[in-house]
């Protein structure tokens, strides 16, 4: 089992910048691959960015390209999503997930709102 504890959303110009973090806990957290999506009212949650076990790579949806950063530190058991220039688009509710390829555990979510 692993719990995952999502944190830093809020209510944001646009243009503006924001830093989610997802803590992790209960298993070793170098074993998973860890991903962020989203979910805007009325619509299907969306891929948001990843980044593997191993050697760190990184994707991303075209709509966050240049604009958002995933990254993690094994040590403290967090993942990241840098967010810049913010757009209202961004609105939704952001969760985490771990994947070792066997389960995917999700967190509860953060809810990230940018003003026009």
């Amino acid at each position: 089992q692993v719990q995952l504890v999502e944190s830093g959303g809020g209510l944001v110009q646009a243009g503006g910048s924001l830093r989610l973090s997802c803590a992790a806990s209960g298993r070793t957290f170098s074993s998973f691959a860890m991903g962020w999506f989203r979910q805007a009212p009325g619509k299907e949650r969306e891929f948001v960015a990843d980044i593997s076990r191993g050697d760190y790579r990184t994707a991303y949806a075209d709509s966050v390209k240049g604009r958002f950063t995933i990254s993690r530190d094994n040590a403290k058991n967090t993942v990241y999503l840098q967010m810049n220039s913010l757009k209202p688009e961004d609105t939704a509710v952001y969760y985490c997930n771990a994947n070792d390829l066997r389960k995917i555990y999700w967190g509860q979510g953060t809810q990230v709102t940018v003003s026009s």
